[in-house]
This record gives structure tokens, sequence and C-alpha cells, in this order.
């Protein structure tokens, strides 16, 4: 049943009794002073059931401590302990201060209930109210967007090691299905090797450097594998079909048989190590949704991709999204866009990327809807001959002209739009530029991409002067992934899409509120040493009640102290060599 906190405040809550000692402008004093407004119990009134059961956690309390644990960044553990024992904490939280407000597991599992109801971005969302109320998003916005990557929670292992988490996922779900232990089912049918240790490479008592060891041992690993891919096969025809026995079955055996897929190659000789990388390749079979991301060519990651828009003239973040780690940092960027208005109510009037966001195929989706990408194009090379922006085109006349103001009218199209300019090898071959050109004995070619009219609108506007301001502005989205780096969000703490989302909606919301308190505290505080000077110098308050004003509002985050003595303000000397 759903509890509830009513709106009367306690004379001996901790925010009654301690909110001036622990600062009205302080992070915990700023959520005191929004009990009942920033979180209300009913909005969370769909995770309960309507009288049935014992009054629950005032779920406001709970998404409140949800908070504080990421803006302390603390474990379940220690968030606990802390609104026990903590007095800013029990001042944030509204609490007596000898109440112990809620158990371990209570903030787990409100924190699973939001996941489980698709809610991950509640708290998020009511950051982006608290915003609006408070005139930080008003007309219309100019977003920036970035991504960054979030290290996945999952250990990455090589493949010898791989295949044997998978064979050890496979044996959990036979032996539970048998109705024993892993270690008795394992050793039972032939498998306790992979029961003995953490690392089936590690004790493995072969030489490394001989090829036909590595893969004697491999097509061994593979050989298990196979023969237990068979036993489920077998296992799942006694269950259910549909039921939870068979799913345990089918997705442990269906991650076995991934590992097998992407990295081993069946030859005529055995099993063999496939080269290369295979395409989304699965790294952990512990958390299966990580990929293989890169940043750039020097920065690869193993995990997710976090993508956040920010609006950049209040720096509030309006939208998070959370992509596979292979994906392009373009993907969904439409989608942000458009959840950013959801979510604001204000109409997104330019959206700023990198060159991530620069392509055709993304450039084109935001013109068909009418909105106005202002990102730079991918840069154009040729391996130390002129690119292809040295030949201006001219898509209305079918023409490209060369470096060396040759024309060249010979088109030809291609099905999937865009095409080809071709230039006569006898053209070329009498070309004094040839050598900076062309390569073998032909002439020229220029390909023309199917958005190539997009693409020339961007690098004409990118190396105008209108398009100096935006460099600044889309360092605010950098500058605020920066933020959420310190809130913890570059490593996972959970397994999975779905709980990595809800990571990054809480490290974005306690950004956002972070934000505004920030703005809040020094505009109290600017105020005030407003009074304090003005006061000073026209003797309108006496020295020792100018004191203490000054001495009140150096509390916050930038201290304003009041001058001893009533006499009129002066600059202070600067110090040589300051």
């Amino acid at each position: 049943m759903l509890g509830e906190r009513g709106p009367q405040r306690g004379l001996f809550e901790a925010d009654t009794l301690y909110l001036d000692f622990v600062g009205p402008n302080s992070f915990h004093g700023f959520l005191a002073s929004q009990r009942g407004q920033l979180f209300r119990d009913e909005d969370f009134a769909g995770f309960y059931k309507e009288k049935w059961g014992r009054r629950s956690v005032p779920p406001s309390l709970l998404a409140t401590a949800l908070v504080l644990q990421w803006h302390d960044r603390v474990s379940d553990e220690e968030a606990r302990q802390r609104a026990c024992y903590d007095l800013r904490w029990k001042v944030a939280l509204g609490i007596g201060l000898d109440e112990r407000p809620f158990a371990k597991s209570t903030l787990q599992e409100f924190r699973a209930q939001l996941i489980v109801h698709k809610e991950q971005g509640a708290l998020f969302r009511r950051s982006l109210d608290l915003a609006k109320q408070r005139g930080r998003l008003q007309g219309k916005l100019r977003l920036a967007l970035d991504t960054t990557n979030i290290l996945g929670r999952g250990a990455v292992k090589d493949t010898y090691n791989l295949l044997a988490d998978g064979i050890v996922l496979v044996l959990r779900a036979l032996a539970g299905q048998a109705g024993v232990t892993a270690d008795a089912y394992a050793a039972r049918a032939g498998y306790g090797r992979y029961r003995q240790g953490p690392s089936l490479k590690g004790q493995a008592e072969i030489d490394w450097d001989d090829a036909v060891q590595r893969q004697e041992f491999l097509a061994g690993i593979v050989a298990d594998a196979d023969r237990l891919l068979e036993d489920v096969r077998a296992a799942r025809g006694h269950v259910e079909q549909d039921g939870a026995g068979d799913r345990r079955l089918a997705d442990a055996a269906g991650l076995l048989s991934r590992v097998l897929q992407q990295d081993v190659e069946r030859r005529e000789d055995g099993p063999a190590l496939r080269q290369g990388v295979a395409r989304d390749r699965m790294p952990s079979v512990h958390d299966p949704e990580m990929r293989h991301g890169r940043k750039s060519k020097a920065k690869r990651f193993d995990g997710h991709k976090g993508q956040f828009a920010v609006d950049t003239e209040s720096q509030v973040i309006t939208a998070v999204a959370v992509l596979p780690g292979n994906a392009a940092d373009r993907e969904q960027a439409l989608a942000v866009v458009e959840e950013s208005e959801a979510l604001t109510g204000c109409e997104v009037e330019e959206t700023i990327g990198d060159a991530a966001y620069g392509d055709g195929a993304t450039r084109r989706q935001f013109a068909d809807a009418g909105r106005t990408l202002i990102a730079k194009a991918p840069a154009v090379t040729n391996q130390g001959r002129f690119p292809k922006t040295r030949f201006p085109i001219d898509l209305e006349a079918k023409s490209c002209t060369c470096p060396a103001s040759q024309v060249s009218d010979d088109f030809r199209p291609a099905a999937a739009g865009g095409g080809v300019f071709r230039f006569a090898a006898a053209v070329c071959g009498a070309c004094p530029l040839r050598s900076q050109c062309v390569r073998g004995r032909g002439g020229r070619t220029v390909q023309v991409h199917s958005q190539e009219g997009l693409l020339q609108e961007a690098r004409a506007f990118h190396s105008s002067a209108a398009y100096r301001p935006y460099r600044t502005l889309r360092q605010v989205a950098e500058h605020r992934l920066a933020r959420m780096a310190q809130l913890g969000l570059r490593q996972a703490r959970y397994r999975g899409l779905a709980k990595t989302l809800f990571q990054a909606f809480m490290v974005a919301a306690v950004a956002n509120l972070t934000l505004l308190v920030g703005a809040d505290s020094s505009l109290a505080v600017l105020s005030a040493g407003l009074i304090v000077l003005l006061c000073s110098g026209t003797r309108l308050l006496p020295p020792s009640l100018t004191r203490s004003i000054g001495a009140t509002h150096s509390r916050g985050h930038i201290g304003i102290l009041a001058p001893r003595s009533a006499g009129p303000f002066k600059m202070p000397a600067s110090r040589p060599g300051f």
C-alpha cells in the first residue's frame, strides 16, 4: 500500500532544527526546501497495490534518497547508514534525528520498481519541471548534442574464458532443471574443470607458445560446448514450452551459441580462433548488451554510449539516451531532439553537434523533419593528393571543375543516389598537376554523395564567420559531460542497458539539480553582497548588523565578507607580481 507523507512539518524534524546549520543554500538544504514539491508520493502510486499490505516507505522520501546517493556517490548500504546517522541527509530527507527511514533492500526495491515500470527517467523529468518553474527553460531552445563512453560492468575476457563462462551458465541452467547444484551436475557430467577456478585458461597446463597444444585445448572446449548444447535440446523436450525453465535453458544456450559463432571458426582440421573482431561482438556473457566501442581511432572501450542533449543557454540537460557501445554517435539524434521538446514543452530552434553528426544521412533526416542541424561535415582526404573538396561541383549543371580548371560533364549516376564524375584519361595525362591528383594511368574520378547538396551547404557555412559562435556553444555539452563524469557516469554500476539508462538519468538529474542550486545560491549571495556594500557606503546599517549579514551569507559557495567599518567602499590595491 502506498505510504504518504503529510504536508505538516514536525517541530523536531532535522530540517526544522538544523537547516541553518547545514546551510539553506547547500544541496541538502535545497532538497529540504523542496519536500513535497520536487517529488510527490502520488507520482509513484502506480507502483503499489491500493488497500493491499502495510503502508510502504513514502516513495517521495526514497526518491530523495536516490538523488542523495548519486550526489554523494555511495553504495546502497552507505546510503542506508547516512540516512540513519548523517545530519545532512536527515535534513534533506526531513526526518527525525532518531529515525531510521529505510532498509537497504527497500531502496533497492524502489529502484527496481522504477526500472521494471520503465520509469527510469521519472526523477530526471522532475528536475526539468523544476527548471521550467524557475524560468530556466523557456522560449526556443538551442541544443548541443554529444556522447560519452560508459564502461560496462561485465567482465571482458578472451575467447577461451568467454567460452568457459558460457558453459558455466548452461551448467547452472541444467543443474537447476535437474534439482542439483551446479558443482554436482558438472562433476557428474564430466565438466568439473569449468567449476574449479576463476580462469580456465589460467589453470590450463599447456605450452602457450605451441600452436598445436593451443588448438587441441580450444578443440576440447568447443567439443564440451557442442555436447552441452545437445543436452539443452534434450532437456527442453521435458519442460513446459515457453515456461520459466524453458526460457532459462534457451537464454543460456543462446549466449553460448553466440560466443561459438562470433569467436570460433570451424575448419576441416578442427576449430580455430576467428581472426579479427566479429561485427556486433559480445565481449562478456555476464552483460550480453556490452559492446566493443570507440570514441576515436586511439580510444577504445567496452560498454555503452550515453547520449545527451543540453540547452546551450541554461546548461540544463534536456534528454538522455543510452546506446550500444558500437553504435554511431548520431544514432537516435533526432529522437533525442524530439524527446527534449516533449519533456520541456519548448521548441528546439537549432541543434548543434560535432562532426559525428555531420554525415549526409543525418542531415537529410533533420531536413526532412524541418529542423536545423549545425554540425561540421566529415573531413575528406585522398592520401596526400587533391581531395574531393578541391573539385567544385555544380549539381544543377551536372559539371565538375578540377584544380587545373578542366571541366567534366561526364556524370554517371548511381542507383542509390549520387554518382561519379569522370575526367578523360587524355586530359589528365597532359595535366601538369597530375602527380598531385591522380594515381595510376587513368583519369581522375570524383564521387558525388547522395546528399551532396546538403554537404556543400554545410562546408560553405563552416568556412564562414557565422559559424564561429557555434564552436563555443557546442562546448556546453562537453562541460556537462565532464560534470556527469564527476558524478560517476563513466563506470556503469549495473549490468544491462535498462539499468545503465537509469544510472544516466540519475546522474543527469543530479547535474541539473546542482546547477539550479548553484544558480540560486549565487544569486542570493550576490544580492546580499550588494546590500552589504550599499549600506556600508551610505551608513544605512550599523557596522555590527553589516558584519552579521556578511557572515550569514558567507555560508554559500561564494563568500562575501562585510567590511569591519562603515566607511566608504574602496577597491583593494593589486599585489606586485600577482
